[in-house]
């Protein structure tokens, strides 16, 4: 393949052409193939998403066209033409030079592809360095932080200064947007590039990215499993299933008039403004596969719906669940003084009940998640759950606590150790409370990730060999082990596409029904919050700013923020076939 820079390319002629692409995975079982003959072509000016649950092949397929495939991956078959040359063939230095220069690349896992040790300005500066797009100190620092501003970061002087973990998910996010739009490439692949942002700042990077598209005929290649976003952003669609392409064409008459199974099943599984609550299975979890475990003996779930009332009754006549009071969170952050991250916050959460706390990035919901867990101390203000003051707590009474209080986290990456097995990782609070026998913890890993629709041949894989939405499935299936009163789920579904989101959602509907479970459900996806939760707290920079069910929120928001958060919503003024 020859260095040169080539003409640019026309409307007429592709920019980016695959052609019977094949890539596998080596395996003690042999090669794996996870894409399989895929053809995708891309003109100038042109946004393309592709869709597809986790495993279909569309991430692979991205990582493919730059020549980053994980692990033992590689491209066993096929053409990949940028401009018209074959980059399948480039050598280890030219790829260093399309990449970044040419196409841009902007991956789904923030902390993964953040360095924790390195400054945000550092890395960003690094990035613009490498690839000749300013020089000089001044120079590099004044385009990073213009950088930063573009990708919707506030206060982005003072942001290069902090560190990765100092920032939100959708922060992180944030500056891997901009790194990846730093150099204007002629082609941009975002990997699922707004899963991690709150609609309003998602859509501030759509329109920026849409901006590129029409101002400098940049072309998008979005993976993607919001079919909202899909539909609003994308001219053309292709859907992937089990490494092919089973479907393509313009996005708005796929997702209006769907012809493969597959995708009738994407677009019936998709939440949306018009959906509603999710009402719980009138089967009892036994039926449905699942059981509850009390020492070493198995309680039966069958209950008549005169019983199912009357626990009803009974728990709601208990005290809340979760009661927080006046609580305030104030971050010292060094050369730049005290940051108010939670603001006089004050809810209650009725037990068997989901409250939903919605809001911008950085708005203070996962601030005040980790106060819940015991993860950070509050600097003032009080935190009840099941009656029992969190301030006082420590040592037995603290993990006793966290036995009947789970977590799921919004990066799954980060919350999974590399070093552990899958079977080991969802064993670990069995192991760590004691329940159970060796063999009795073994089968309670298989029932769990039946109920996360993952293969029990996962068992012995590993974090790094998994997608982003099967890493999120695990993190479920390890908080669902203990069979916890109380689950605080951290944007726990926005890694998932629809079909897996659309099960775990019925999932915890139904253990909520069945076992009374008490929900707070972090998102920034109004459209699940519409489905999942009884009630909604809206925040607004650390301060609750509306509180009210969720079809009060939804059908008559009383706030000039919410109606922007609702406004925001890829896809809302889209009809999907029903």
């Amino acid at each position: 393949m020859s260095s040169k820079s080539v003409i640019s390319a026309d409307p007429s002629r592709p920019i980016l052409e695959i052609t019977d692409l094949e890539v596998g995975f080596t395996t003690q079982d042999g090669v794996v193939k996870a894409v399989d003959g895929v053809n995708i072509t891309l003109y100038q000016g042109q946004t393309l998403a592709i869709v597809g649950e986790s495993g279909s092949g569309k991430s692979t397929t991205a990582h493919a066209i730059i020549n980053l495939l994980p692990g033992t991956g590689k491209i066993t078959g096929g053409q990949i033409l940028l401009d018209g040359e074959d980059i399948t063939t480039a050598s280890k230095r030219e790829m260093e030079d399309i990449r970044g220069k040419r196409i841009g690349f902007v991956p789904q896992d923030p902390m993964s592809n953040l360095n924790p040790v390195w400054s945000i300005g550092f890395q960003v500066e690094e990035a613009i360095r490498a690839n000749g797009i300013a020089s000089g100190r001044k120079a590099v620092k004044a385009r990073a932080i213009q950088v930063l501003k573009d990708a919707g970061l506030q206060d982005a002087d003072r942001r290069l200064k902090q560190f990765p973990h100092q920032f939100s998910g959708g922060m992180r996010q944030r500056v891997l947007i901009g790194m990846g739009l730093a150099s204007n490439p002629k082609l941009l692949i975002a990997d699922e590039p707004t899963s991690a942002l709150d609609v309003t700042v998602q859509r501030v990077i759509l329109d920026h990215l849409e901006s590129l598209t029409r101002d400098l005929g940049t072309t998008l290649l979005f993976i993607t499993h919001d079919l909202g976003l899909a539909a609003e952003r994308a001219e053309q669609l292709v859907v992937m299933y089990k490494g092919k392409v089973v479907e393509s064409g313009p996005s708005v008459q796929i997702l209006q008039n769907p012809q493969h199974p597959y995708t009738q099943r994407l677009v019936a599984a998709a939440p949306s403004l018009a959906s509603r609550r999710i009402q719980a299975s009138s089967k009892p979890l036994t039926e449905l596969g699942y059981e509850a475990e009390k020492g070493n003996e198995v309680v039966d779930l069958i209950v008549t719906a005169e019983a199912r009332a009357e626990a009803h009754r009974a728990v709601a006549s208990l005290p809340p669940a979760i009661v927080v009071e006046n609580l305030t969170k104030v971050y010292k952050i060094r050369g730049s003084g005290d940051f108010t991250a939670v603001d006089d916050v004050s809810f209650s959460i009725a037990r068997g009940t989901t409250t939903a706390l919605v809001g911008e990035s950085g708005s203070g919901k996962s601030t005040v998640a980790k106060m819940l867990l015991k993860l950070e101390d509050a600097t003032s203000g009080k935190i009840i759950v099941g009656g029992q003051d969190l301030a006082g707590m420590g040592g037995r009474q603290l993990f006793d606590l966290r036995g009947t209080m789970q977590p799921v986290f919004q990066d799954p990456y980060g919350s999974l150790d590399p070093l552990r097995n899958i079977g080991n990782t969802i064993s670990e609070p069995l192991s760590t409370h004691r329940v159970g026998t060796k063999a009795s913890r073994r089968e309670r890993v298989y029932e769990l990730l039946d109920q996360v629709s993952l293969p029990r041949t996962l068992v012995s894989r590993y974090p790094n060999e998994l997608s982003g939405g099967q890493r999120q499935r695990i993190a479920i299936a390890r908080a669902l082990a203990l069979k916890p009163e109380i689950v605080i789920l951290d944007e726990a579904v926005s890694a998932l596409d629809v079909l897996v989101q659309a099960q775990i959602l019925r999932l915890l509907a139904d253990l909520q029904e069945e076992l009374n479970l008490t929900y707070l459900f972090i998102t920034h996806d109004l459209a699940v919050v519409r489905v999942i939760a009884d009630n909604v707290c809206v925040m607004q920079k650390g301060k609750i700013v509306e509180t009210a069910s969720t079809d009060e929120v939804f059908d008559n928001p009383r706030q000039q923020y919410t109606r922007d958060l609702l406004a925001a919503i890829p896809g809302a003024g889209i009809q999907l076939a029903v």
